[in-house]
């Protein structure tokens, strides 16, 4: 498949046509396949990272990957997938979606894809790039033919993990705490006042010495077995995933060298890493963006990864379901269209404040078109892998997990990025950096944990 705007407004409407949930349970004796697949998702030299507004590829530290898995005798195929991007949003994302999906031979709405959020990599929106597209002087967000050439590695890679699938008769699961990664990027005074806010690295002595606040501090493991034999391991963790960026260098960054670690010592199983709600969330207080906490922080993921697996205890696969949940979040009431194709126009503004408001402009049409966003989520036995969108703060996370304490919940956050950051209903009075980049309103608190209710209850 490749992207035109046809095939995109096709796969739209067909999300737009999906019912409030979808579900497949498996009774009786259960003959389930899993394949698994890896390609590169490496932009080429000169390629914009993050949107266009860092230094676009020079050279590569390391490459980007994108990995999953196709899960088989589950009635239509099912595939999982996590990407080494900074976002897949809008179109970009269903393309994706609908790609794969072709390839497995399934429905649009029984594919997941994640990004883990590097900033050293693609931001892709299709439909911002066909907005910039007016203005030459603008870097290009997204490289038609690049992103091409990566669904048609996407469609290659799926036939061929269906092809190798081989059955999954066991799952287990594990967790390990992280010690010194993740902290609140935001500090909150009793009065529910802003304070303090601190990114993904920082030299200031203050956000160093202030309290972790709220953070999930679990790397979470999810692991398939053909018998003995370990097929996948899904590793989650929640943390803005950068040690630094935005100096030309392709990268997968702290928790993507982890993986690829442990991927080196454990060859006949695919790890797979996911970002869980990390909106909010970041390595702030650990990492002073040099090179030496990159090897730290790589090595504490790594670490706990291990540790997440010491003690996995496989049990027989019982009972399979998959659910989906499309949310239709209405756009920010200040978004108007207008203004924003002024400041997009505008020579004067730098490129971050013409290519961010491509971003709105790109999801406020999409809302005009009512194209929903699709929660799912696969559950085996007391295991639940939860797929959410965007830049969702950690609370949402959180409120999976206690809305469900008989399961085992792990949240993998970053879907389709359209909305950009999804902060709680009382984060938006307070401010903040994220507040001023969210792309929807306060009421996206209780459309996300409704749909969140839909796939657990």
């Amino acid at each position: 498949m490749r992207v035109t705007r046809r095939s995109v407004l096709g796969a739209g409407l067909a999300l737009a046509a999906l019912p409030r949930t979808t579900s497949n349970l498996l009774g009786g004796q259960l003959d389930l396949k899993l394949g698994t697949f890896s390609f590169d998702v490496s932009p080429p030299k000169g390629h914009s990272l993050c949107g266009g507004w860092i230094k676009p590829v020079e050279d590569y530290d390391d490459p980007l990957e994108a990995n999953g898995f196709v899960l088989l005798g589950s009635g239509q195929p099912i595939v999982v997938c996590s990407v080494d991007w900074t976002g897949l949003l809008n179109s970009a994302h269903v393309a994706w979606r609908t790609a794969v999906a072709e390839a497995a031979g399934t429905a649009i709405e029984r594919v997941a894809v994640q990004c883990v959020h590097q900033h050293n990599a693609p931001f892709a929106c299709l439909d911002a790039q066909r907005i910039v597209a007016h203005y030459p002087e603008l870097p290009a967000i997204v490289d038609i033919e690049f992103f091409n050439t990566c669904l048609s590695r996407a469609r290659d890679a799926v036939r061929r993990a269906i092809h190798d699938a081989r059955p999954v008769t066991r799952i287990a699961s594990g967790q390990a705490k992280v010690e010194n990664v993740a902290c609140n990027r935001r500090t909150i005074d009793e009065n529910g006042k802003l304070v303090h806010w601190r990114g993904s690295s920082s030299r200031d002595p203050v956000a160093q010495q202030l309290p972790d606040g709220l953070i999930d501090p679990w790397l979470k493991t999810i692991a398939f077995f053909d018998g003995e034999n370990k097929l996948a391991a899904c590793h989650y963790y929640a943390t803005h995933p950068m040690s630094y960026y935005g100096d030309g260098r392709v990268s997968s960054d702290f928790v993507g060298l982890a993986r690829k670690r442990r991927q080196a010592e454990d060859g006949g199983c695919r790890h797979i890493y996911f970002t869980g709600c990390s909106g909010n969330v970041a390595a702030g207080k650990y990492n002073d963006g040099s090179p030496a906490a990159r090897v730290q922080l790589t090595q504490r993921i790594y670490d706990a990864m291990v540790r997440s697996e010491r003690d996995l205890q496989p049990e027989p696969i019982r009972r399979a379901l998959w659910s989906a949940a499309p949310i239709q979040p209405p756009p920010r009431a200040e978004l108007q269209a207008a203004q924003l194709e002024q400041r997009i126009a505008d020579a004067q503004r730098k490129v971050v404040e013409r290519n961010r408001p491509s971003y709105m402009l790109a999801w406020l049409q999409r809302c005009e078109r009512q194209l929903p966003i699709v929660l799912s989520a696969l559950h085996v036995n007391g295991v639940s892998m939860l797929h959410l969108p965007s830049e969702s703060f950690i609370e949402y996370q959180l409120h999976a997990q206690a809305s469900a304490r008989d399961r085992f919940v792990a949240v993998a956050a970053y879907g389709d990025g359209g909305p950009w950051y999804i902060p709680t209903a009382e984060s938006y009075p307070q401010g903040g950096y994220e507040v001023s980049v969210a792309f929807c309103d306060p009421p996206i608190d209780g459309i996300l944990r409704g749909g969140i209710g839909k796939l657990l209850g």
